[in-house]
C-alpha cells in the first residue's frame, strides 16, 4: 500500500483554509507515546502494573518505523547480549556433573502435595548421586532446589527475568544461580547439562520445556534421556489426546514416540526410572 505524504502545496492549502481559525495543524508522530522501558510504563500508569498497558505499548512499538541504522544497532547489541548469556551459562554449568532438570509451576504453594513431592524427588536424586537443575523461581522450582540443598547436593537455578514476576529462590547454590533474559538460551542450559528430566504439574512454561526435550530426543538431536512426568491425573488427559488425535487420527507422530515419556505418581518411582536408565546404559554426563 502506498504511503500518502503531504506535499508543500497541500500543506500550504491546509494552512490557508485554517487561517484565522486559531488552529495549528500538527502532523502526528508515530513515535509519540513510545515506551522505551518498564519505568516509562510505570510512570504513565502511575505505578499500576497492568498487563493491558504493557501489551498496548508492545503493539505500538511494533508499528514504529525504524531506519536501517536503528535496526542495525539494536540487533547488533542484542547479538552480544545473547552471546554473553551463553558464555556465562557454559562457564557456570560445565563443571556441575550429572544432573536432572525438574520442571514445574511457579505458582505451586508449599502446602501443595506436588510441592512436597518435588522436594522429596530432589532429595532422593541427590542421595543417588545427581544434582538438580530448576528454573530457579518459586513453586515447584523452589521445592526442587530446597530438596537438593537439604541433602547437600548441587542445586542449580536457571532464573528467567520477567517483568513484575519471577525472582530466584534462596535454595540455589550461590555460584550456580544464572539469570537469563532469553527463554531460548535458558532452555539450551536445561537440556545440554541434564541427564534426565522430571516434569511436575505446571503451565505453559512447563509444557514449553517438556516438549523442547521431547522434540530434541524424537529428532535425535540429543540422547534418549529419560523423561518422567509426575501426576497421572494431571498429565493423562493430554497424553490420551496425543494418542488419539496426533497418533491414531492424523498420524503426525510414530507409535514409538509414545514411549519417550513415562507417567508416575510417587517420588520413588520417578527416581527409579532415572536410576534404571543409568544402570542399563552406564552413561557419563553429556558434555
Amino acid at each position: 500500500m502506498t504511503k500518502l505524504k503531504k506535499t508543500s502545496r497541500t500543506k500550504s492549502s491546509d494552512e490557508a483554509l485554517n487561517a484565522g481559525s486559531g488552529q495549528t495543524i500538527v502532523q502526528p508522530n508515530v513515535n509519540d507515546n513510545k515506551v522505551t522501558s518498564i519505568s516509562d510504563i510505570r510512570e504513565q500508569t502511575h505505578g499500576e502494573r497492568t498487563v493491558q498497558v504493557d501489551d498496548e505499548q508492545r503493539i505500538r512499538k511494533a508499528f514504529v518505523d525504524k531506519d536501517w541504522n536503528e535496526i542495525k544497532i539494536a540487533d547488533s547489541w542484542q547479538i552480544f547480549k545473547v552471546m554473553a548469556e551463553f558464555v556465562e551459562g557454559f562457564e557456570k554449568m560445565s563443571k556441575i556433573g550429572p544432573c536432572v532438570s525438574i520442571f514445574g509451576s511457579a505458582r505451586t504453594k508449599p502446602d501443595n502435595p506436588y510441592y512436597q513431592m518435588a522436594e522429596e524427588i530432589a532429595a532422593k536424586l541427590v542421595r543417588h548421586g545427581y544434582g538438580v537443575i530448576t528454573g530457579g523461581g518459586p513453586g515447584i522450582m523452589e521445592a526442587g532446589n530446597k530438596g537438593a540443598r537439604s541433602e547437600g547436593g548441587r542445586s542449580v537455578g536457571l532464573n528467567i527475568e520477567l517483568p513484575f514476576e519471577q525472582f530466584h529462590n534462596i535454595y540455589i547454590d550461590p555460584d550456580k544461580v544464572i539469570n537469563f533474559d532469553y527463554f531460548f538460551v535458558r532452555k539450551v542450559m536445561f537440556v545440554k547439562y541434564a541427564q534426565g528430566f522430571i516434569g511436575m504439574p505446571g503451565g505453559f512454561g512447563t509444557l514449553d520445556e517438556l516438549f523442547e526435550a521431547i522434540t530434541l530426543i524424537q529428532t535425535k538431536k540429543i540422547g534418549r534421556f529419560p523423561i518422567v512426568l509426575v501426576g497421572t491425573k494431571y498429565w493423562q488427559g493430554m497424553f490420551d489426546w496425543i494418542q488419539q488425535a496426533m497418533l491414531e487420527d492424523e498420524h503426525n507422530i510414530s507409535p514409538e514416540d509414545m514411549d519417550l515419556v513415562q507417567l508416575v505418581d510417587d517420588a520413588a518411582s520417578a527416581v527409579k526410572i532415572i536410576d534404571d536408565f543409568y544402570s542399563r546404559y552406564l552413561l557419563s554426563p553429556n558434555f
